[in-house]
């Protein structure tokens, strides 16, 4: 119960830490979460209430912390707090969520969490893994009711989109209608965020996707805020972090193709304004290189790298996941976003299971060479490929489900859904073991120890590469792409180590073997 005696309470809002060093260790360690920061922003222009946000997988500036992720225990002593949120928009950060919630709940807090993962199948379990209240959906309107009612002694009832027990039954109260209306909100404050060192801010614009993807839990409506707001964003970030890096998380960027020329244009004209350059990145569909008009608009307005979901180059794969592009069409659209400019970052998922009826002819090591092949020829600057991942909600999960091969909880808990780890008997004749042994001879092969001598070698041919094609501007251009690539690759090569280290002190192999009997044992009992 909150302490009413009390003239004002904090809310502590946490992102919590990965469940080991893995490969996204790197950028978390130098963004957050935007979701967390708007919730958090909404809650503290109520009169009464501090608020607070501490991402666990960025401590980087004196942050208190513990053998995993925050020293929670010092946290409640120098700052109490009242109420305590959880993000819980990974998976992967369940089980440290539910050790956090276990920890606040102890010392008397009220505990609440939120995100993808606590969709209805999940409500249960969050329930009773010490969280006394479930918001489901989007939050900057109920965290508000929330806490005022909670102040006030008011009844939950009449709050849409939560979940909470009563009389020992779990009450779901009426689902909250998606936002449309985001000038309501103020602009996502990240002064909340304590101890961190944001150097790429994460800003958007559009909520909801109309792909609909198998795999993907963002569905819904398109949603969309003014350009304006997005460039108050931006501006309010550079005037007061000083930020020049952001990343636009919005799932298609260019969605709303007109208000989307409209944004360039007033982030073009606003840094010409400052005289100051920018530096973002985006996440963009693939065909969207066939827009000239756009690709010029997005380069001129400071947009660098394009993130893009290739998915997969195998055709057949791709007809299963409802890409309607060739493999080679892919290349040469690649090929357009290069000549325009751009640095890409390719996203694969590798080992996509076929639908009933259907099957692969590719054995793996045709289907690993296939990668390997795409990604040179299309040139893509950075990769990142990751097996797939069953998530709570998606149509993938209920698919393999209905089939009775998704391994058994119990064995591969919430924490290995990372997109690191075999979770579901692949299509025979494949092995989990071999499903994760392709995705590491891909990234092995591609970001590799020596990108350390290219580096000193591009910085050798400096002066040449300034002056190729007589051009000082596209010489700089393919001299700074080269450099950067080899950077980050060998980045990506230390990164890639450390994973192996973390790997191979886990006990999945172990847990593997034990899942792979259980799911035996429970088909032969449905025989």
């Amino acid at each position: 119960m909150l302490d009413r005696t009390k003239e004002r309470f904090r809310l502590r809002i946490i992102i919590p830490a990965f469940p080991a060093f893995n490969i996204y260790s790197y950028i978390a360690d130098r963004t957050t979460a935007l979701g967390p920061v708007c919730v958090a922003t909404a809650a503290n222009k109520l009169q009464h209430w501090d608020v607070e946000v501490i991402d666990e997988n960025n401590l980087r500036m004196h942050g208190p912390r513990g053998p995993i992720g925050a020293d929670h225990k010092l946290l409640q002593w120098i700052r109490p707090a009242d109420v305590v949120g959880f993000y819980g928009g990974l998976t992967s950060t369940i089980p440290r969520l539910y050790e956090l919630s276990n920890f606040y709940k102890k010392a008397g807090c009220i505990t609440l969490a939120g995100g993808q993962h606590f969709l209805e199948e999940n409500i249960e379990e969050g329930l009773n893994s010490n969280l006394d209240y479930i918001i489901r959906g989007e939050a900057e309107e109920t965290i508000e009711e929330f806490l005022l009612a909670l102040e006030n002694n008011k009844s939950l009832e009449g709050i849409k989109g939560l979940a909470y027990r009563q009389n020992g039954k779990t009450v779901l109260t009426p689902e909250r209608p998606e936002i449309t209306d985001f000038d309501q909100f103020p602009i996502p404050d990240f002064s909340l965020v304590r101890y961190a060192r944001i150097i790429m801010y994460p800003v958007g614009r559009i909520r909801g996707c109309g792909m609909n993807c198998e795999f993907c839990t963002v569905k819904g409506n398109i949603r969309c805020a003014s350009p304006e707001r997005l460039m108050e964003q931006i501006s309010l970030l550079l005037e007061t972090k000083d930020a020049r890096h952001f990343f636009v998380v919005d799932d298609l960027f260019g969605q709303q193709r007109s208000e989307t020329l409209r944004f360039c244009e007033l982030l073009k004209n606003y840094q010409l304004a400052i005289k100051k350059r920018l530096d973002l990145a985006v996440q963009i569909r693939l065909d969207k290189a066939k827009d000239a008009e756009l690709l010029t608009a997005m380069r001129a307005a400071g947009i660098n790298i394009v993130c893009i979901g290739y998915e997969s180059p195998v055709e057949e794969e791709l007809e299963v996941m409802n890409k309607h592009l060739k493999s080679q069409d892919m290349v040469d659209l690649t090929k357009l976003y290069h000549k325009a400019g751009f640095i890409i970052h390719g996203m694969f998922i590798f080992g996509y299971p076929a639908k009933e009826g259907t099957s692969f002819t590719l054995s793996i090591d045709e289907r690993v060479k296939a990668y390997r092949n795409f990604i040179k020829k299309a040139g893509v600057d950075t990769i990142q490929v990751l097996l797939p991942v069953p998530l709570p909600g998606t149509e993938f999960r209920k698919r393999l489900q209905s089939q009775n091969r998704i391994y058994p909880k119990e064995r591969l808990g919430w924490e290995y859904y990372d997109g690191n780890f075999p979770l579901f008997e692949p299509d025979p004749p494949i092995t989990a073991e071999q499903m994760q042994e392709a995705v590491k001879k891909i990234m092995g092969k591609f970001y590799r120890f020596r990108h350390m001598f290219m580096i000193l070698v591009n910085i050798i041919l400096f002066p040449s590469m300034i002056f190729y094609l007589h051009n000082i501007k596209p010489g700089w251009r393919q001299w700074y792409r080269q450099w950067r690539n080899h950077l980050i690759r060998f980045g990506g090569w230390m990164t890639f180590r450390g994973w192996m280290a973390a790997f191979k002190k886990d006990p999945f192999s172990e847990n593997l073997q034990k899942a792979k009997e259980d799911l035996t044992a429970q088909k032969g009992l449905k025989k």
